[in-house]
């Protein structure tokens, strides 16, 4: 039988050992490293990634030392004790076929705490701490700290190591002058500043011998002022290479960069072509090292074609390094090798559920999937008792509830009245940037296709007399919300519109708008506004050149970093975002996604105006007042107002089906409206499924 992905599923000879495919479980840090208490949950974790075929897992980050630390009390290895604790995660993803590496990670002046040191002291603009300059005795004992960590991970069972040297942690901090000042043998020149990085891979090399991965993370583009030259780093690459590193993996700018790298609104494998240019140099100069590309790659066929031209000389790299599309399907690799890529569950790249709580010191997981991290407590399994349950609504909510209970083998009718599933989705969908929640409606519509106990009812508005006569044993409610009314005298006008006017039905929009409310849909109408999208304009997220002149994502050998100056389209209008509450526009958005929210309706030109009272709408626009004493009265002169102020929850069918005797759930905006939360959506869906 022919491969479906020859090039992704070609096992990796790599002299001591092979890798059964191309696939690399990127390192995620997920809260289950930080306490012993949560390791058999982290083996269960990945020993359902490594039992569906991933081809070789990297763990969350472990800090060698406390000067290390991610935070105080994250997770370590420096004791013999920790080793043997870490038996039982590397024992699992064995006994399933599985390889798996330790990464190594110095937070360096990233390190959310006191203890933290770097090269210089230069306080990190992501963190409070200012981080303590180490002396040259001070980094001969980190080094020996990766050195011993190394050692006791080769103790632990793993089959390697992979040393952090990229996103702006430790390591690479020594290699830039942005952040090393130094004038000793350990700053000044680029061989001194690299000394660093290559002395740690030496030495792990030579400690823990040549049968042993050993994985080096390199910053292929810094994305911050005075960042590396491209020489420099392809210097780097060569000397790590040549110190004993295994395989090359691709970080990609640093944190504190203001440039997305991950977020939905980032192309699919938008920097593939960075790992590409190092490996042209590297073979040019006959450096054979395996090379991993990473982000944003969340589909077999994106990985395939980063892997193009043949298996015996493939293209811009060697590997493939997929992190949180292993949290979105931990079957990824398997539902690829068996020709059912229509049925993984894709990563829409949202950060809500893992990201957004990994920096919130929260269990991170998934939006798409909840059973990520939680494989221990959420279980699906057979119902001991089938029985027949009608689920109202095919949103986000509806659909995990009710594919989740037909997979248990209960009998469901899922009702909407719409012509399509998605809910809020198919509003969300056509946003540029939210293009990839397109894959998530794909998802469920397949999941519904393949569940013969799943009947769809479309353009059924079901009554609560219905469902009473349908004899259901349980109801589930999950239909949604509807908008808010804000009571704004002359709301009547037809200049207003609502946000389901304006993104599910496709009105017309003036080209002077004010859009009331900036939560999170506010913010979806002024990107759909600006941007277009409604006239039919391209979107950056769909064409990777127009995304990195709008960002300025330079090539890294013209300008040090890749850092070039941002090339914004001109807005395709003008458009004023308001709110009531003082403060910050878009505070509710997500901790890790909401700048890059902000910074693109900044680069629109978006007005935005906080305290606002909406007085009154007239023939002419929006006529507001300012703070609780409602002064500096002011028209905003607009051709359209939108109306994104909230939501409520839609619950009419509760009552009459409680006082019939029917058992009712309810779930999704229909249990709580507040900010459109599609991670509680799915979350709650699928753990009322489980539980029937």
């Amino acid at each position: 039988m022919t491969s479906p992905y020859p090039k992704l599923l070609a096992p990796l000879d790599l002299g001591f050992t092979t890798l059964r495919n191309r696939s690399i479980m990127g390192s995620m840090h997920t809260g289950l490293e930080d306490a012993a208490r949560d390791f058999p949950r982290m083996a269960a974790f990945y020993a359902e990634r490594a039992r569906h075929g991933v081809g070789l897992i990297v763990t969350g980050g472990f800090a060698p030392n406390v000067e290390g630390w991610v935070k105080p009390f994250a997770g370590t290895l420096w004791t013999h004790a920790g080793a043997r604790r870490h038996r039982q995660v590397t024992g699992a993803v064995h006994a399933e076929g599985g390889k798996i590496a330790l990464q190594i990670l110095h937070a360096g002046r990233y390190g959310y705490s006191p203890l933290c040191v770097a090269p210089s002291r230069i306080q990190s603009p992501i963190s409070p701490f200012t981080p303590r300059a180490l002396t040259a005795r001070g980094i001969e004992r980190q080094i020996r700290a990766f050195v011993r960590c190394a050692v006791l991970a080769r103790e632990a069972g793993y089959d390697g190591v992979e040393v952090m040297g990229s996103e702006g942690y430790f390591i690479n901090e020594f290699l830039v002058r942005h952040t090393n000042h130094r004038t000793d043998e350990w700053g000044g020149s680029y061989e001194n500043r690299m000394r660093l990085a290559v002395e740690i891979v030496r030495r792990v090399r030579e400690a823990v011998g040549p049968d042993f991965i050993l994985i080096y993370r390199i910053s292929m583009i810094d994305l911050i002022p005075e960042g590396s030259t491209w020489d420099e780093v392809v210097q780097l690459a060569k000397a790590v290479s040549a110190a004993g590193a295994t395989i090359l993996n691709t970080g990609i700018g640093w944190h504190e960069a203001r440039i997305p790298t991950i977020v939905t609104s980032v192309p699919r494998a938008a920097f593939g072509w960075v790992t590409g240019k190092m490996r042209a140099e590297l073979r040019a100069a006959g450096v054979t090292i395996p090379l991993v590309t990473s982000n944003r790659i969340n589909t077999p066929e994106v990985a395939e074609g980063l892997l193009a031209a043949g298996i015996a000389q493939f293209g811009q790299a060697d590997l493939v390094s997929l992190a949180r599309p292993f949290l979105a399907d931990a079957a990824f690799m398997e539902k690829a090798a068996q020709g059912r890529a229509d049925e993984i569950n894709t990563c829409i790249a949202c950060n809500q559920a893992c990201l957004d709580h990994t920096f919130r010191n929260k269990q991170a997981t998934c939006l798409v999937n909840p059973r990520a991290g939680f494989e221990t407590e959420l279980k699906i399994e057979p119902a001991a008792a089938p029985k027949r349950v009608a689920v109202v609504g095919a949103g986000p909510a509806g659909l995990a509830a009710a594919t989740t209970l037909a997979e248990r083998g209960h009998h469901v009718t899922l009702f909407d009245g719409a012509d399509r599933i998605g809910g809020q989705f198919n509003m969300a969908k056509r946003v540029p940037g939210k293009e990839e929640f397109v894959e998530t409606l794909r998802y469920f519509g397949r999941r519904i296709e393949l569940l013969p106990s799943l009947e769809l009812k479309l353009k059924t508005r079901v009554d609560a007399a219905a469902l009473v006569a349908g004899k259901f044993d349980e109801v589930i409610l999950a239909t949604g919300v509807v908008p808010r009314d804000p009571r704004i005298p002359g709301q009547d006008n037809a200049k207003v519109l609502s946000y389901i006017d304006v993104l599910l039905h496709g009105k017309p929009v003036g080209q002077r708008v004010a859009i009331v409310g900036a939560g999170g849909i506010g913010f979806d109408v002024a990107e759909f506004l600006v941007t277009g999208a409604d006239r039919g304009e391209p979107s950056p997220t769909l064409h990777l050149d127009e995304w990195r002149r709008e960002w300025g994502v330079g090539d890294p050998a013209k300008t040090a970093g890749g850092l070039e100056r941002p090339q914004p389209s001109a807005p395709s209008r003008q458009v004023t975002l308001l709110q009531r509450k003082p403060g910050k526009h878009g505070a509710g958005l997500g901790k890790t996604s909401g700048w890059v929210h902000r910074a693109t309706l900044k680069m629109k030109n978006v007005e935005m105006l906080a305290g606002v009272n909406y007085e009154q709408v007239t023939d002419d626009g929006l006529f507001v007042t300012f703070g609780p004493e409602r002064k500096d009265g002011t028209l905003i002169e607009v051709d359209t107002i939108v109306l994104c102020s909230g939501q409520e929850p839609l619950r009419e069918l509760s009552e009459p089906l409680a006082a019939a005797g029917v058992k009712v759930h309810l779930i999704g905006g229909a249990d709580e409206a507040s900010e459109l939360d599609a991670k509680r959506a799915i979350n709650q869906g699928t753990r009322l499924a489980a539980a029937i």
